[in-house]
């Protein structure tokens, strides 16, 4: 009964991401490789969408430009109502840093640190107090299963646990949006199940709106909405 007014509001709020005649092209000897071409992609607050396409259809390549990791793209980024392109670069790490979270397939933890750290760490590089900081990195954690294992590091933790902590470490901000790319490409079948219905929940309960790249079906079900990467273009 709350689904219609639920997507009413979705609709009327800004996006949290917005792109207009994305384009990116990278050049081989004499061969230009046109990857994205022209891509226009809104992504409410609070929607869960799912980037499909095959490998190689430029799934990565639309997440590093929406995720401000590199240049060289044309067209408009607009996260949160801010234009991308109009920023310097300390102001584009700003906008990143606070409104951004990211999920990588493999989960790049910092191998020296426990799980409890590796979630305290980005909210400290923010300004957060520590004690606010840990206890953030706490809630995450025990939400995702990880309670009992707050002070392993990543070597002592299962393939499935390095990645839900992967997951707290990206929602340690509250960002408005997270990316994902492949988040549970490197895990076996049962436990990516697991590991993607506990992402999806705790993105849900935390009120952030994600895009996910994937080209798995199955877990592209699970999503609000999905949108298919096709030579460049959504379809």
């Amino acid at each position: 009964m709350t689904e219609a007014p639920v997507q009413g509001l979705r609709e009327a709020a800004t996006p949290v991401l917005q792109t207009t005649g994305l384009c990116r092209s990278f050049t081989q000897g004499t061969v230009t490789i046109h990857v994205l071409n022209g891509v226009d992609l809104s992504v409410r607050p609070g929607e869960i969408v799912g980037l499909l396409g095959p490998s190689g259809s430029g799934k990565s390549t639309l997440l590093q430009a929406v995720g401000l990791l590199e240049g060289g793209f044309e067209g408009s980024i607009r996260i949160n109502g801010i234009e991308a392109a109009s920023l310097d670069t300390d102001a584009r790490t700003d906008l990143r840093r606070d409104s951004l979270g990211f999920v990588y397939q493999f989960h790049h933890l910092l191998p020296d640190f426990d799980a409890r750290e590796n979630v305290i760490l980005p909210q400290l590089i923010r300004g957060a107090e520590p004690d606010a900081a840990r206890a953030r990195a706490d809630a995450l954690l025990t939400a995702l299963g990880l309670g009992e294992r707050l002070h392993h590091r990543p070597s002592k933790l299962s393939g499935g646990e390095q990645q839900r902590v992967a997951v707290a470490r990206a929602l340690a901000n509250r960002p408005p949006l997270i990316l994902a790319d492949e988040p549970t490409g490197n895990l076996d079948e049962k436990t990516a199940d697991t590991v993607l219905a506990e992402f999806l929940k705790l993105v849900r309960q935390e009120g952030s709106a994600a895009l996910i790249a994937t080209h798995n079906e199955r877990l592209a079900a699970k999503l609000d909405r999905v949108v298919r990467l096709h030579e460049g273009v959504l379809e």
